[in-house]
């Protein structure tokens, strides 16, 4: 796992400095804390940070093939690159080290762009084709490794995060405001923009090629959710489905280095622990985090069950307000894009609580989003069968509950209301959209008239509706999966987990995700996701023998963390100083007497949590990242509990051992 960065001139007299890839490599040190390289050729640089994983001494980068011509600088994991390796040596290939990063090379020499469809594993990756004169970046099927570019006039550049893009000062910063709304409908953003014009995120399942000047775009991979008509018997597919779980496993454990587990006390992560114990006889270490709160459900015993029954090295964590709060400005710093995840904040002190033992990480993320696991996928199903049922008496229904939704301000009345006499393609873009209708909170009052002016919401919903045209002959449950797979997994999900573990020089392993895996649950029947009440049936089935009872009988809990009620009590303060302050004001986005309004409904009782931390985070976004370079730490502000820039050297609450191997 690694940062990797670069810059490619058009102009082929213009030198790329080695100075400027080392403040590049620099801004992302903690994605590779243990080696550096460049590379610079005329109007073309590679620069790359190491986090060593396999082939210790030898995975040095940039690498390059026996005559110089093809150069790459790698993050990721190919877990089939044994194979591959030996294939490539039966077609005359020469190696000179053991990695993964190598195989790339000859493969992308033997086969071209087509090279992609080979490897199995998360990578993101830039390759300069010297003899072609050829930019060539890859991101991996799923999104599960990020990769930004930046498109000049004069040039294009990349990095696995944006401030290393945002270290070259050539680079614009001018924001774009209807993205600011796609952020606020989603609370996050979908597809291939940011905040910042001219830079973007390469989609998964997408390649992208520089030559002459002329930048080009190309999709290699897309998820089928037909369901396959193959003849198989019921019991074949959860005998199927272990099977692929077990190798996906196998090849995700590899590594030169020690691997722990992330371990929630849920069915999918505990399936993991389970499974990654019967591959190795190694000490698995697992690690937990919880919060000593009435308003949440604890993990932690849950988990404790896991680990003593696969007798795992157990370790926990929890986390308190203050420490929430004290990160919150570093976590927006490592995320870089605007994502209303406040359990990401969690996902980043257990993992440091990790690194102190591991470098490598599994976790059960991205079974939800396979084996339909998530309520919205079940209540919407049942609810368009409903709409079916009824026919006409929708309209009439969605009035009488509408009004008892403002009767009682009940947002889930409120929601499904409207939604009775709406299509579902005209109101489903992803598991989150449109949070500041509800309220009398919409658009026409949040905004102030200069922002709304330049913003069209209808681009909002055209972002994600691209993804329903393709899917119009699927059922509602496949459009959602598909929809999700595309937008939330990748976007939300998935940049949480890479940069939050990353944050803390820690590669994060998702076997779910291992495409082979996702292509079998994509073709499942229906009723093998979605049965009567049950979700996610088939998994659930398969599991049974390797999950405990407790955990299997459990309800789904998430990833919870009780900071609704921290904003409105001990973080009171801190809310106000920032979104009340001047600074926040001038910016005229938003009318500040309903940014007012929005907390003291708040702190009266109202549940607008995500709302608030919508705006917390989009103004600390701009402080880190529109109003100058960014910085190493982040600025303080006031209200702030604390002084921001030790909020990266606080200790966790409490970490204990609490049991397992000794």
């Amino acid at each position: 796992m690694c940062g990797i960065c670069g810059k490619f001139n058009f102009n082929r007299d213009n030198r790329v400095p080695l100075s400027l890839l080392k403040d590049m490599a620099d801004a992302i040190a903690h994605r590779g804390p243990d080696d550096e390289g460049f590379y610079t050729a005329g109007p073309v640089g590679l620069g790359f940070r190491r986090l060593s994983i396999i082939d210790l001494a030898g995975g040095h980068q940039p690498l390059c093939n026996e005559n110089g011509t093809v150069w790459i600088v790698f993050n990721g994991e190919i877990y089939n690159y044994q194979d591959l390796h030996s294939e490539l040596v039966s077609k005359g290939h020469v190696f000179r080290t053991k990695s993964d990063t190598e195989v790339i090379v000859h493969l992308y020499e033997e086969y071209g762009t087509d090279c992609l469809h080979k490897m199995r594993g998360m990578f993101a990756f830039g390759i300069w084709d010297a003899t072609n004169q050829t930019l060539f970046l890859a991101r991996d099927r799923v999104g599960i490794k990020p990769l930004y570019y930046y498109v000049g006039d004069e040039f294009i550049s990349f990095g696995s995060e944006m401030k290393a893009i945002l270290a070259d000062r050539a680079v614009c910063r001018e924001i774009d405001p209807e993205v600011i709304d796609l952020f606020l409908t989603y609370y996050y953003v979908p597809g291939d923009k940011t905040l910042l014009r001219g830079v973007y995120k390469l989609e998964p399942g997408y390649f992208l090629t520089v030559r002459n000047g002329k930048v080009e775009r190309q999709q290699y991979w897309d998820l089928d959710f037909s369901p396959q008509a193959d003849g198989r018997a019921p019991a074949d597919y959860g005998r199927e489905l272990i099977e692929l779980l077990e190798e996906s496993v196998a090849l995700h454990t590899i590594s030169d280095v020690p691997v722990g587990l992330l371990l929630s006390g849920g069915l999918d992560s505990t399936a993991m622990l389970s499974l990654a114990s019967r591959k190795t006889d190694k000490p698995i270490s697992t690690y937990t985090v919880g919060f000593s709160s009435p308003d949440v459900i604890d993990e932690r015993p849950y988990a404790r069950i896991a680990s003593r029954q696969f007798g795992s090295r157990h370790y926990e964590i929890s986390m308190s307000s203050n420490e929430f709060a004290d990160f919150v400005p570093k976590y927006v710093w490592h995320m870089e894009e605007p994502i209303v995840e406040p359990p990401a904040v969690a996902l980043f002190y257990v993992s440091k609580l990790a690194s102190k033992y591991v470098k490598v990480l599994i976790s059960g993320e991205g079974g939800d989003e396979a084996f339909a696991g998530y309520e919205n996928f079940r209540n919407l199903f049942w609810f368009e069968n409903l709409k079916k049922v009824i026919g006409p008496l929708r309209i009439p229904a969605a009035g009488v509950i509408s009004e008892l939704g403002k009767l009682f301000r009940s947002r889930v009345l409120l929601k499904y209301g409207p939604l009775l006499k709406s299509e579902f393609t005209n109101y489903y873009f992803s598991r989150t959209s449109n949070p500041f209708q509800y309220f009398n909170l919409c658009t026409d009052e949040l905004y102030t008239a200069q922002m709304a002016a330049t913003t069209r919401k209808q681009a909002s919903i055209d972002a994600v509706r691209k993804h329903l045209d393709c899917v119009t002959d699927l059922g509602i449950l496949e459009k959602m999966l598909y929809v999700d797979t595309k937008t939330w997994l990748p976007d939300d999900l998935l940049v949480k987990a890479d940069k939050m573990t990353m944050a803390n020089s820690i590669e994060l392993r998702v076997p779910f995700l291992d495409h082979k895996v996702l292509e079998f649950a994509a073709g499942l029947p229906r009723n093998q996701k979605i049965r009567g009440l049950t979700m996610k049936y088939l998994a659930r089935k398969a599991l049974k023998a390797h999950v405990p009872e407790e955990i299997l009988k459990r309800r789904k809990a998430g990833f919870p963390v009780p900071y609704a009620g921290w904003l409105r009590t001990n973080l009171r303060d801190y809310v106000r100083g920032l979104l009340l302050d001047p600074v926040s004001k001038a910016r005229g986005y938003f009318q500040p007497k309903t940014v007012e309004k929005l907390i003291r409904q708040h702190e009266a009782g109202g549940s607008f949590s995500k709302e608030i931390f919508a705006l917390v985070v989009l103004e600390l976004w701009h402080r880190t990242f529109a109003d100058g370079l960014p910085k190493s730490e982040p600025l303080p502000f006031p209200g702030s509990l604390a002084d921001f820039k030790n909020a990266a050297l606080l200790s966790p609450t409490q970490t204990t051992n609490v049991g397992g191997l000794p």
